[in-house]
């Protein structure tokens, strides 16, 4: 593997942080992603993504065929969650509000979405919201890092934008890795 130069901008920096995982470990990784493995549950008590009417917790999100499996407030210790519901996660909760609250992307929210039947869908909509993210970083240049976010991030409304990112590749490498090994452990059981 080539060692690329050093990023020379803050902005470069926290673009290079996420793209490296995504082009080096994540997504190639996720290739070939069958829809088994997709909504392959681990232990019992899982949430998942799941035909709507057929939800086994206190909240089902979603308006297509297929809903998300969650609770408010969500129980202590959390559930496991599948494979499906955590790319859901990604691409609604990490990427998607985020995409819609700065970046002019589609409103997007854990109520409204119409969740993939098929792994396939799942990373069409991944890679789309991803790339939406990393224009919409590369876009914001070192001045944009600098902004506050605003109130759409709540109670962080005053942080800079800097700290939103990093935050949301920290989320996007955290989840990435867990549906990874999710992966291995489903091949390798």
């Amino acid at each position: 593997m080539e060692i690329p130069a050093p990023a020379t901008t803050l902005n470069a920096s926290l673009l290079e942080q996420l793209t490296f995982h995504w082009d080096v470990h994540l997504r190639p990784k996720l290739d070939g992603l069958t829809d088994e493995e997709y909504f392959w549950e681990p232990v019992a008590n899982v949430w998942n993504l799941v035909p709507k009417g057929s939800a086994r917790t206190p909240v089902a999100g979603g308006t297509g065929e297929y809903v998300a499996e969650f609770a408010m407030p969500e129980p202590d210790p959390a559930p496991v969650t599948t494979i499906a519901w955590r790319l859901a996660h990604l691409i609604v909760g990490v990427f998607g509000e985020r995409n819609h609250s700065h970046f002019g992307g589609p409103l997007m929210s854990y109520m409204d979405m119409a969740y993939p039947g098929t792994a396939k869908e799942a990373l069409v909509l991944l890679d789309d919201v991803y790339a939406r993210w990393c224009a919409g970083v590369a876009a914001l240049g070192e001045e944009g890092l600098q902004r506050p976010v605003g109130p759409a991030e709540g109670p962080f409304a005053e942080h800079p934008f800097s700290t939103l990112v990093l935050h949301i590749h920290r989320e996007a490498i955290h989840h990435g890795a867990e549906i990874l090994l999710l992966r291995d452990l489903r091949r390798n059981r």
